[in-house]
């Protein structure tokens, strides 16, 4: 694949140069090495697309929605032709191995069809009424034009889960790309325009948050705006939308705590336990941070998981197990974070530190860090650390298990490893989070799957499935009434 020098926005169906005719660099985590310039935007581009989307929305939202369904199903069909393109761009920007890359993309295209299926499913509702000679029904309509704010620790998927549902449903949208994996919604963009989809009906914007993700959902033709990302930009959002009671859906952060219990399976759930908690280098929402682990077992169960943790291959090469930071700067923030907790007498157990070898030593990697005899007060307990970090806690019984596991502001995801039934169905039915699960991981879904947290990790919308079409539509209550006597 032919990567550019330089990623522009795409706006009214083309490549448009930002009006400050400013690009920023973006490095390449695995290597520390800039290999491409990426427009740097600000309000003036915000006015740019927001004209182009009016258009775009005006066409889009007349064609049907099986028209539309079909339009993105040629779009997910270009996908799985290029799925190979795709993943080497996300490899490149995200510092991952080819093969995370392609099973990332993999789900992405698994959602576009999904959603394309749902054309000829776009059901309303038809209401009984208590007065004669009337009909009532409800009808799905387009909400308007939207702002995506996308992840970049799953950019490819990051962007499915939004544009599929909300191009669907007959809106407009400007995604706002990551900074760190900027040429992905532009890929996008162009295989949508490939298959059909108008101009103006999707525009992508480069650059920072506060210089044009900020202007962007301050603007009052932004009838909604949908954010993968942070809990402090999620109320930023909150708060510059408020006045016009905007749609916002957040999906914030995590902390999530994966119980093991005395009469778990110790080698699956040590095993699992690894894979959850490092998967992406802990880049990830639903990640395993905080492993609770019944008195009984605690020793044996470390033993297991430490031996696993050690066995951890860390790089881009498809053998290993997780790759780079994103960034220099998340990384020294993570490696902060492991010192301070080691200052506040945190027991470290394994890593905390940044590869300095030769095949890691230019890239931002750090080491698979496990900590015990950390107090479930302390900051690194209780903040989001999004990298290889897991803290394991010591409990006695199932009661202090769910206390632990429900004693944080994220409650996004949540795990047991049990052989009881009972067990199992009681932390289900107590533990505060919007996923939970039985004898699995913290992470992973399908696209028909709804997602999402409450508390600081969301705010009460999911995505992706058919929920996520709650979010992107709105609806309309028609009542005819009609007279028997004129037929």
């Amino acid at each position: 694949m032919a990567y550019p020098k330089k990623i522009f926005h795409w706006i009214d169906g083309k490549e448009v140069r930002p009006a400050s005719n400013k690009f920023f660099p973006k490095v390449n985590p695995a290597t520390g090495e800039v290999f491409v310039l990426v427009a740097k935007g600000d309000r003036r581009d915000v006015e740019k697309v927001l004209r182009s989307a009016e258009k775009g929305f005006e066409a889009w939202s007349e064609i049907s929605v099986v028209k539309r369904a079909e339009i993105l199903r040629g779009a997910v069909f270009l996908m799985q032709a290029r799925k190979e393109e795709l993943a080497e761009i996300v490899a490149r920007e995200s510092g991952k191995s080819k093969k995370s890359a392609l099973g990332e993309v993999d789900a992405a295209i698994e959602c576009g069809f999904f959603f394309a299926g749902e054309g000829r499913r776009f059901f309303g509702e038809v209401l009984p009424t208590a007065v004669p000679n009337r009909s009532v029904k409800m009808v799905r309509e387009p909400v308007g034009i939207g702002a995506l704010i996308t992840p970049f620790n799953n950019p490819a998927a990051g962007v499915a889960w939004k544009i599929f549902p909300a191009l669907l449903c007959g809106n407009a949208v400007i995604v706002k790309s990551h900074e760190y994996t900027p040429y992905v919604a532009v890929w996008y963009a162009k295989v949508f325009k490939e298959a059909g989809v108008p101009a103006g009906v999707i525009s992508v914007l480069q650059g920072t948050g506060p210089e044009i993700g900020a202007p962007l959902v301050a603007d009052p033709r932004i009838e909604f705006v949908s954010l993968t990302g942070s809990a402090a930009t999620g109320q930023k959002i909150l708060k510059a939308t408020a006045p016009r009671l905007a749609k916002v859906s957040i999906e914030a952060g995590g902390k999530n705590p994966f119980v093991v219990c005395d009469d778990a399976d110790l080698e699956k759930a040590a095993a699992v336990a690894v894979a959850a908690a490092f998967v992406d280098a802990g880049q990830r929402c639903a990640a395993a941070s905080r492993i609770i682990v019944f008195d009984k077992v605690y020793e044996k169960f470390k033993k297991l998981f430490l031996q696993k943790v050690n066995a951890l291959k860390i790089g881009t090469a498809d053998t290993d197990d997780y790759g780079a930071i994103i960034s220099e700067k998340r990384m020294k923030e993570i490696l902060n974070a492991v010192r301070g907790a080691q200052k506040r007498r945190g027991v470290l157990l394994a890593g905390g530190v940044r590869l300095a070898d030769d095949m890691h030593k230019k890239g931002f990697f750090i080491s698979p860090t496990v900590f015990e005899r950390v107090s479930p007060k302390d900051e690194i307990s209780l903040d989001e650390l999004f990298g290889p970090v897991v803290i394991l806690y010591r409990v006695r019984n199932l009661e202090e298990a769910i206390q632990l596991a429900n004693d944080s502001k994220f409650k996004l995801s949540g795990a047991i490893h049990t052989a009881s039934i009972h067990r199992a169905e009681e932390f289900v039915r107590r533990c505060r989070a919007g996923v939970v699960r039985v004898n699995g991981p913290t992470h992973g879904s399908e696209p028909h799957m709804p997602f999402g947290g409450i508390g600081l990790s969301g705010n009460g919308w999911r995505e992706p499935g058919t929920k996520a079409l709650e979010f992107y539509s709105e609806w309309k209550q028609v009542s005819v009434d009609y007279d028997s006597e004129k037929i």
